[in-house]
């Protein structure tokens, strides 16, 4: 691989592993499968970084490959316990001790309704909504039409509201 493909490398890899280490930690909720997959991932960054085209953001092109990524490791594990967004710790500008409990309470009952739900549902609601990717970026990284994106958002939305109902929670607070 020829210099500027390696010095490009490394840029791509000092802007976004650490984005994508926390995208693949909210899809597998293991901080060692997510290190693993992080790696596996810039891997096949390095070897095809020379076919990236421009059509998206580099990005977009990163976590599609991840989602790959951790797809592949799911298959290998024959298991579809995707993830655990329980331990995933929300970052905010110093609240207080009491904001830390309420927000991390209603946070945790967030991400376990999340989990409760199909998987199409938990990806495109962690790429939508908590990782706030574009529809357009979306539909890239999925595989999938933006109109196809727009209405999964809806129904999963709608079914996370469901969910949490269910559950008893008060909805308004927690979305």
């Amino acid at each position: 691989m020829s210099d500027h493909y390696s010095i490009r490398f490394q840029k791509v890899y000092e802007e976004y592993s650490d984005k994508v280490y926390g995208y693949l930690l909210l899809l597998t909720g293991k901080k060692e499968v997510a290190e693993d997959l992080t790696q596996e991932t810039f891997l096949r960054v390095y070897k095809h970084i020379h076919q990236f085209n421009g059509d998206s953001q580099i990005f977009t092109w990163i976590v599609k490959i991840a989602r790959n990524v951790a797809i592949d490791h799911l298959r290998r594990r024959r298991r579809l316990r995707f993830f655990s967004l329980d331990k995933y710790v929300i970052e905010s500008c110093q609240p207080s001790p009491v904001e830390i409990i309420v927000k991390g309470e209603k946070t945790s009952l967030l991400y376990k309704g999340i989990k409760s739900l199909k998987l199409n549902y938990q990806e495109v609601l962690i790429l939508r909504k908590i990782k706030e990717f574009s529809i357009k970026e979306t539909a890239l990284i999925l595989g999938w039409s933006e109109s196809k994106v727009k209405i999964t958002t809806s129904r999963a939305m709608a079914a996370l509201k469901k969910e949490l109902k269910r559950r008893g929670e008060i909805i308004e607070e927690i979305i």
